[in-house]
């Protein structure tokens, strides 16, 4: 009080409080440094591609006149071809991650017991060796006169075609890349399913079968989910498995958006077919998302 009544004794006026608004508290203000590095970092690069969307083609400045012949000209073009081609082989590649998946998540997480550690640790190994590395090493194994035709060759007297430069071997290139991705959740998915409920579940006569489709999947599904999108999100963004075991014959989205960047030099134009790209994806991650309960997927419930 002795403080303020010489305050007002020197102004006249009591001090201006600040607006609530503007009051920091520890948790606001130790977030600002993480809210700048995203804005930085994330959305501004974001928010760069975007508006060289709409800028006139083979321009390099963001203060032109805005335009949609960047969209119209993929739409009119053969770029939606690499954008059936990605989603198509993206697909593919969940499909079969979850058939091989599930089955050795079942077995990380219920079967192998003090065995499981060391699976893991095998099939966590790939990841500390390039992505390329073991691309070309697929490249070896498969090439005419490598270790599986010459094997054939060799043992038999037989030379199979080759299995290269083929949709099938991309799709198997990208099986083998994202496996972890769709494993790892999946193995955190069915740990997450009490072993009690499905003891209960046989003491009352199930089948297991009916445990399978009717305790473990659906507790399961949050770890499917969250493998299902992580897979299907870096699949549809792959480039070098097409590139080096598909021989260019097939040409997703990202290889036209690598060379609208390079070879072309029409940064405008890819920079609308990485819009588009962000757009599908995120409409179908969207979509998927709707279907389940966040919060439970979160763990938040």
């Amino acid at each position: 009080m002795a403080e303020i009544s010489a305050h007002e004794t020197v102004s006249g006026q009591l001090p201006a409080a600040k607006p609530a608004a503007w009051r920091l508290g520890p948790g606001r203000a130790n977030a600002v440094p993480i809210i700048l590095f995203l804005l930085i970092g994330f959305a501004a690069p974001l928010l760069a591609v975007i508006g060289y969307s709409f800028m006139p083609p083979r321009t390099f400045g963001l203060w032109q006149t805005p335009t949609l012949e960047n969209y119209v000209s993929v739409f009119t073009g053969t770029s939606y071809i690499s954008f059936l081609w990605s989603l198509g082989l993206g697909a593919a590649t969940v499909l079969l991650l979850a058939v091989i998946c599930y089955p050795v998540a079942y077995g990380l997480a219920r079967v192998f017991g003090r065995w499981s550690t060391l699976l893991t640790l095998l099939f966590t190994i790939p990841l500390f060796v390039s992505e390329n590395v073991r691309i070309y090493g697929w490249i070896l194994f498969f090439i005419k006169n490598g270790v599986l035709l010459g094997t054939f060759k060799a043992w038999f007297g037989v030379e199979p075609e080759s299995w290269l430069f083929t949709q099938g071997i991309i799709v198997l290139g990208m099986v083998y890349v994202y496996l972890p991705f769709m494993l790892f959740p999946m193995t955190l998915g069915v740990s997450m399913v009490p072993k009690e409920t499905r003891d209960a579940a046989f003491d009352l006569g199930a089948t297991r079968w009916q445990v399978f489709k009717e305790v473990d999947l659906p507790l399961s599904m949050p770890g499917i989910v969250i493998g299902f999108l992580l897979s299907f999100v870096l699949a549809v963004g792959a480039i070098a498995e097409a590139k080096v075991l598909g021989g260019q014959k097939v040409i997703p989205i990202t290889h036209d958006i690598e060379i609208a960047f390079t070879y072309s030099q029409n940064w405008p134009l890819g920079s609308a077919l990485a819009v588009l790209l962000m757009l599908v994806v995120g409409a179908l991650v969207l979509l998927v998302l709707r279907r389940f309960d966040l919060d439970t997927i979160l763990g938040r419930r």
